[in-house]
């Protein structure tokens, strides 16, 4: 029997343009207090000084050694400096994270997010035009540390390995490279704020790349995160199924229509697999629930219903 195509809809998300500089960190000096330390300082993140315009790669080294990863400055060179540019992409710097057996979380544009993430441990790559908008001067850097009182973030930059600067000036040549920052996750690791749907984002981006010990607790993990998010757990089933696996994927979606019986996705996708499993009548159970439940799926929900009718009737 050919394979069938499983599918998880996701919500729409709505991305609203960051505020501007000044309104973040008037909110910062208004409730940090209340929702951050008011210092932090992450010692033990080492320092790659940058050579001529690497700092893309120097950047890059000091986040994965930080995380654990197997690296080196030379590799990394290599992998992400482009000589024509004098610099790095962030696709390549993306990739590379990927390479190291590293997940890249792209964090929510704001200031607090990035110091939630410095706050919960986890150093926070970025990018930041030094220039200005007209002639960019781009440049990465590692946030390692804040201190809400004194207003200053602390960074591994360039040659520097402390270099502290204002939290009103690093958040003007942020905004200008469009508050572009991530965090390298270890496997299962999660980041310290963030949203169930960028945390997907960010898995199905690796899928291709990376290995399946690093997705599969990373699904995981966030599964027990984000409970009220099935797409999550129907993600993490569509991959047990490309693997081959039909008895961890229909013991993922049994799970999944169980705890949200409304998720019409998590019932045709059980159906499919009921049905390559050779259960067409349970297969059509599934199938005509989400019939019945509807949604964006709806035509694809009709076509599990009919290969599963179908699968029932007896040969002529």
């Amino acid at each position: 029997m050919a394979r069938l195509r499983l599918i998880v809809f996701l919500p729409v998300l709505t991305l609203l343009a960051a505020c501007s500089g000044t309104v973040q960190i008037s909110r910062l000096t208004a409730d940090g207090e209340e929702r951050l330390p008011p210092a932090v300082a992450l010692n033990d993140v080492p320092f790659y000084p940058q050579d001529a315009y690497q700092c893309g790669p120097a950047a890059l080294a000091t986040t994965l050694d930080y995380s654990g990863a197997s690296t080196s400055l030379e590799a990394l060179v290599e992998r992400v400096y482009l000589p024509a540019r004098h610099g790095s992409l962030q696709p390549e710097m993306l990739a590379a994270t990927r390479s190291a057996g590293r997940l890249p979380y792209l964090i929510d544009p704001s200031l607090d997010a990035l110091l939630e993430e410095v706050a919960g441990g986890h150093p926070v790559l970025v990018l930041q035009n030094l220039g200005l908008g007209w002639l960019p001067q781009w440049h990465y850097a590692v946030v390692v540390g804040f201190d809400l009182e004194a207003g200053k973030l602390t960074l591994r930059s360039g040659t520097i390995r402390d270099y502290r600067v204002s939290l009103g000036l690093f958040e003007r040549t942020w905004r200008r490279a469009e508050h572009w920052g991530f965090v390298a996750l270890r496997p299962g690791e999660l980041p310290s704020g963030g949203e169930p749907y960028l945390f997907f984002e960010a898995l199905a981006a690796a899928e291709q790349v990376m290995d399946n010990k690093v997705l599969i607790p990373a699904y995981q993990s966030a599964i027990q995160r984000w409970p009220d998010a099935p797409f999550l757990g129907a993600a993490l089933g569509n991959l047990y199924y490309r693997q081959g696996n039909l008895s961890l994927a229909r013991q993922q979606f049994q799970g999944i229509t169980e705890s949200h019986p409304a998720y019409a996705e998590a019932h045709n996708n059980l159906a499919h697999i009921l049905l390559e499993l050779g259960q067409p009548e349970a297969a059509s159970r599934h199938a005509r629930m989400a019939v019945n439940l509807g949604g964006p799926g709806y035509p694809l929900f009709e076509k599990t219903l009919a290969a599963t009718l179908a699968a029932m009737s007896p040969a002529p």
